[in-house]
């Protein structure tokens, strides 16, 4: 898809401090739902049509 959102290694890295930590349990990519995230909010769509490049709508 051409119109997905992805943000540059200077934005990741400049709101990676704002991600929770692990403790002991397996994360998700919280980029991808970041990025996810944004991409619902820039475009007014509804959750659940959220592209699958995003992971699944019940995580974004």
């Amino acid at each position: 898809m051409a119109n997905l959102f992805w943000l540059t290694k200077a934005q990741i890295q400049r709101i990676s401090p704002y991600f929770p930590l692990s403790h002991g349990v397996l994360r998700i990519d919280d980029q991808r739902v970041v990025r996810g995230i944004i991409h619902v909010m820039r475009n007014g769509l509804r959750w659940r049509d959220v592209p699958p490049e995003y992971g699944p709508p019940t995580t974004v």
